[in-house]
Order: C-alpha cells, then sequence, then structure tokens
C-alpha cells in the first residue's frame, strides 16, 4: 500500500556492458509555449538524471532556442509556432515513432489551439502507437478533460495536482487521505489509465485495483516546476521500459526522496532544479540492495 525504495529498486533496469545509445530509452517530450519555456527543460534535465539515454524536447520555436541555452544535453525540435497548434503536429510523426515514451503538457498553455493540438495528438496516439507510453501532465491533462474517454485502455500515466483532478473527473476531493484513496481509484476506472494524484501524500491507482500511496516530499516541493520534475521522472522509467503504474509509484517515491534531501540540506528554500540534483543519489541508492 505505501510506497518504498523498494519500488524503485525493483524497476531499475540492468545494463550490459556493450549497451549502446538509445538501448535505455528516448523520451519526447511535446511541451513550452509563449509564456512558459523552463517547464519542458526541467522536464527533460529530470529525465536524464534518471537514466534516460535521450531526452528530446519538441516546442515552439523561440522556446526551444531558449531551452537549447539552458543545456548543451537536451536536443530540441523547432516547431514553427508561438505555442502549441494542430498544423505542427506532422512535424513529430518521425520522432514518435522513433520515441520509446512521450511527456505531454508542460508548459504548454492553455490556448484553444493548444487544446486542439493536445486532442488531436492524443487521438493520433491512440490510433496509431496504441502501445507508446505518455505522461499527461499540466496543461496537457486539462485538454484531456474534454475528451474522458482518450485514456481508457492505453498505457498512459496522468500527473494532476488537486485543481487539475477536479477538473479531469468533475469530483471534488475530500480533506481525509481515504477519501481520496476512493476518489482516484475511481477516477483509474473511469479513465481506464494509471492516476497520479500529486499531493502532501501522493495517491497513485491503476485501472485494474492497483493502488499505493507516497509519503516522501516535504511542504518546499510547493516550489514552482516540482511537478514538471515528477513527470520527467515517470516518463524516464516508462522510456525504459517500466510499466505504467510502477514507473508512476516508483516516480513518485524517487522525487519526493530528492526533495527530502534537498530540505535536509537547504531547508524549504530549494528549487526544482535543485531537486533534478539530488535525483542520481536516489537512484545510487535505491540500486544498492
Amino acid at each position: 500500500m505505501h510506497a518504498s525504495k523498494r519500488d524503485l529498486s525493483a524497476v531499475l533496469p540492468k545494463r550490459r556492458p556493450e549497451s549502446h545509445k538509445g538501448e535505455h530509452g528516448r523520451l519526447l517530450i511535446i511541451g513550452g509555449g509563449s509564456r512558459y519555456v523552463g517547464a519542458p527543460a526541467l522536464a527533460g534535465l529530470a529525465a536524464l538524471r534518471s537514466g534516460v539515454d535521450l531526452a528530446i524536447v519538441a516546442a515552439p520555436e523561440k522556446a526551444a532556442w531558449t531551452i537549447n541555452t539552458f543545456s548543451p544535453d537536451l536536443i530540441t525540435i523547432k516547431l514553427s509556432c508561438r505555442d502549441l497548434e494542430p498544423a505542427v503536429l506532422p512535424c513529430l510523426q518521425d520522432e514518435l515513432r522513433l520515441s520509446t515514451a512521450l511527456v505531454v503538457g508542460s508548459g504548454l498553455g492553455t490556448l484553444a489551439k493548444t487544446h486542439d493540438a493536445v486532442i488531436e495528438l492524443a487521438r493520433a496516439l491512440k490510433e496509431n502507437y496504441p502501445n507508446l507510453p505518455a505522461v499527461f501532465d499540466a496543461d496537457g491533462l486539462k485538454a484531456l478533460a474534454s475528451e474522458r474517454d482518450l485514456p481508457r485502455g492505453m498505457p498512459w500515466v496522468l500527473t494532476p495536482h488537486a485543481r487539475e483532478f477536479e477538473l479531469l473527473t468533475g469530483a471534488d476531493l475530500p480533506p481525509q487521505l481515504e477519501g481520496r484513496i476512493k476518489q482516484v481509484e475511481a477516477a483509474a476506472r473511469e479513465l481506464g489509465c494509471v492516476v497520479l494524484l500529486k499531493a502532501w501524500v501522493d495517491v497513485i491507482a491503476g485501472p485494474e485495483g492497483q493502488t499505493k500511496v507516497n509519503h516522501t516530499g516535504n511542504p518546499g516541493m510547493t516550489v514552482g516546476g516540482t511537478g514538471d520534475v515528477l513527470a520527467g521522472v515517470v516518463g524516464a522509467l516508462l522510456a525504459q521500459g517500466v510499466g505504467p503504474f510502477r514507473a508512476a509509484v516508483a516516480g513518485a517515491w524517487a522525487c519526493g526522496r530528492a526533495g527530502d534531501l534537498c530540505f535536509k540540506g537547504m531547508g524549504y528554500e530549494f528549487t526544482a532544479s535543485d531537486l533534478i540534483e539530488k535525483l542520481p543519489s536516489v537512484f545510487a541508492g535505491a540500486s544498492r540492495r
């Protein structure tokens, strides 16, 4: 019922001495826009610190060029738009064929054309890439609120906070943990995919009745960008072949544990970038059995 270090240890992939680039996952992150630039970069950097080989950010052109200045480790696809719109989706076809997982939503914004693009992308994934795992976060999962049938049967993880959960499901979350667990379990059954509710205690539920709660993390993680880090960690695990429920549980534990390490060293005054820098220590600690 409770997430633990064992949940992360159990899914860490073994690496062959003769491994080659790309063997440990190729994650495509679709995000960014005219207002939010840093969010998809945080997701990509978190994914790299979680063991994925390649993190590719597809973002509107100006945002993508800015992301390139953040780190030479991130590859970008520069979309010919100011904010994501349906007309640029054909540019992603080659990358979708190569990717082993997706993260959709970090910093996209909520313009009508961006909403339409997310829905069109989700439909294309369902029709053409039914086995491609994905994380829908932030503005990506907000778009799905208008098409709740799309996630059913897909290897997707939805990562809402409380307000996004209420938008997605139309249900108010009770303050008590037991009530929240029941609500998240009901949402996972109704939506037909894994739901990870981000809160002071994370609740992770799968469509087949699987449930775990995660107690790592602390109030310092209310700082902006920690949700993007979580999306990147879960996306990295998906890209490396971990199943959606186990990836969500392990990712929630790892991200919260990184936050606890930040708190131990800095108090509550840490940032999402600090969280990313603690991830290798979390993964290294989990690999020692």
